[in-house]
């Protein structure tokens, strides 16, 4: 399989008052899909369920992420959900509530079979 990257978007969401670093990485996630249409891949005709989508989220607190509603917010392709170290977390000391911020990378693969002349040899 020759995996190639075609497209990396990127976003950032917040939950403003909760502190739901889930809320956040969704959002997230969204505004990075809302960026972009993969009309290449109707145009080349590929299945849109053999795409590789691989997300990354950046939060404070990873582990208070829950991955399986992260990847429920991708339409399309073959999923997974890495969450890291990252984000802000915002205290509001007055309130005793916090904003929480995410940041996400989206990147899509596909199988392009062999490469056409010129293409690079490593995915960049």
């Amino acid at each position: 399989m020759a995996l190639k990257r075609i497209i990396t978007e990127l976003g950032s969401g917040n939950d403003l008052h909760g502190g739901d670093y889930t809320k956040a990485a969704v959002r997230a996630v969204e505004d990075a899909i809302h960026h972009s249409s993969l009309s290449l891949i109707r145009t080349l005709g590929v299945d849109s369920k053999t795409m590789q989508v691989e997300v990354t989220i950046g939060v404070q607190q990873p582990d208070r992420v829950v991955t399986e509603r992260v990847r429920a917010a991708l339409p399309h392709g073959q999923v997974t959900v890495n969450v890291v170290k990252g984000g802000l977390d915002v205290p509001d000391e007055s309130s005793r509530d916090m904003a929480v911020i995410a940041s996400a990378a989206v990147t899509v693969r596909l199988d392009l079979g062999g490469q056409p002349p010129g293409w690079p040899d490593d995915d960049v």
